[in-house]
């Protein structure tokens, strides 16, 4: 018994000294999680073209040939888009304002009944001049940053280049990592861990290429759609809302409210409002009905309450790289809870009643007025201790 509480604790320690390390190594982390997650997408591709014949250099290498082709194609595709939409963004962006100040900002103070001067403009640009000094000594030190940010921007290019250069050799020898860190285990708990990471794989398959073929779908309807109600910039707004699709109703709420203020800039009715209403309506369904059941499935098993919460989390510990990691480690961590789950309801702490749990009984009560008629009945619940067997 001694032995075992020992080999738990030290299991315990090796645990937190990695996530300690982890934590602490979070800011160079970046390219290599990006790699890993780049390896891990590549890498059932790569096992079945060498059960083709392939040997496993050559099949990394035609993978990364076609994600980096993939890539490619993808910049030169979207690129002219994104800029055409910025540029349109851009042009329009006057008559955004112009929309806000005469009509947003005087209907708001209509209807919640506001301070005239609550959205006084002119307030507005003579608070700004008077702290015009100030606005300019915060200038001044967001110069001085950037012009100190040299070295973080030979990191970033560093990263740039290192991320494909690390996944190409993750993916070269990722059966063999598995192995070495399959071999290195404690052989008390190794099979423990080897059905905890095949269960953990199917959830990661399931949440990783799934959602990101939900977001690529949504992305494509939405843009699409919008277009077709004749926003001119409904593709920008559809991007926007299916790379935010992955936190559970964020892009929806995000593309909608957009997607609502330029249909009432650009044409000022209510008949394209009305039509975007009913895009997203669709896209909700189809998010909902058929693209998530298809492609993602219900393996993941996360409340949307939790994925928000995974994401701020991941956020406010590792930054981006906390976002990035999020989601797919909260699908980690909900294997293991109920892992846990499982092993709390087999163990005795669950199963075995205690001996002084006070006994529940059941007494009828009549309760009478002051002239003596009865005036209903009762059932009361009476506590008894494990020794009293008096009858009520």
């Amino acid at each position: 018994m001694t032995h075992d509480i020992s080999r738990r604790w030290q299991l315990l320690a090796i645990v937190l000294v990695i996530g300690f390390f982890v934590w602490l190594l979070a800011p160079v982390l970046m390219p290599f999680a990006v790699a890993g997650m780049l390896a891990y997408l590549g890498d059932p591709l790569a096992d079945r073209l060498e059960r083709l014949g392939m040997n496993r250099t050559w099949a990394v290498s035609v993978v990364f040939f076609v994600l980096v082709l993939l890539l490619i194609g993808a910049l030169l595709l979207l690129m002219p888009l994104i800029s055409d939409q910025i540029e349109n963004l851009i042009h329009n962006l006057p008559r955004y304002v112009d929309w806000a100040q005469n009509t947003a900002l005087p209907w708001l103070q209509r209807k919640l009944s506001l301070d005239p001067d609550a959205f006084d403009t002119s307030r507005l640009m003579a608070a700004i001049r008077a702290h015009i000094g100030s606005i300019g000594a915060v200038a001044t030190t967001v110069l001085g940053t950037v012009s100190r940010s040299s070295l973080g921007a030979v990191m970033w290019l560093t990263n740039v280049v290192l991320v494909p250069v690390v996944a190409f050799y993750l993916l070269r020898d990722w059966d063999r990592l598995i192995a070495y860190i399959d071999s290195v285990l404690p052989r008390s708990v190794q099979p423990t861990v080897a059905h905890l990471a095949r269960e953990s794989d199917a959830v990661l398959g399931a949440f990783v290429r799934g959602q990101l073929l939900v977001m690529l779908g949504l992305g494509i309807f939405y843009g699409g759609a919008l277009t077709l109600v004749g926003l001119s910039v409904g593709p920008l707004i559809g991007m926007v809302a299916g790379l935010l699709s992955f936190v559970p109703y964020l892009g929806f709420m995000v593309g909608f409210g957009a997607a609502i203020i330029a249909a009432l800039v650009q044409y000022g009715d209510w008949a394209h409002p009305l039509m975007v209403c009913g895009v997203f309506i669709v896209g909700q369904l189809l998010e909902g009905y058929v693209l998530v059941p298809k492609l993602v499935g219900d393996k993941i098993g996360l409340h949307p309450v939790a994925v928000i919460f995974a994401v701020l989390a991941g956020g406010y510990l590792f930054g981006f790289l906390g976002v990035l990691l999020a989601l797919p480690a909260a699908s980690v961590i909900m294997v293991l809870l109920r892992y846990l789950l499982e092993r709390y309801r087999m163990s005795e702490l669950y199963k075995q009643p205690s001996p002084d749990a006070p006994l529940v009984a059941e007494v009828d009560v009549s309760v009478s007025g002051p002239d003596g008629t009865g005036q209903g009945a009762a059932t009361v619940p009476v506590q008894r201790g494990p020794t009293d067997d008096r009858t009520p």
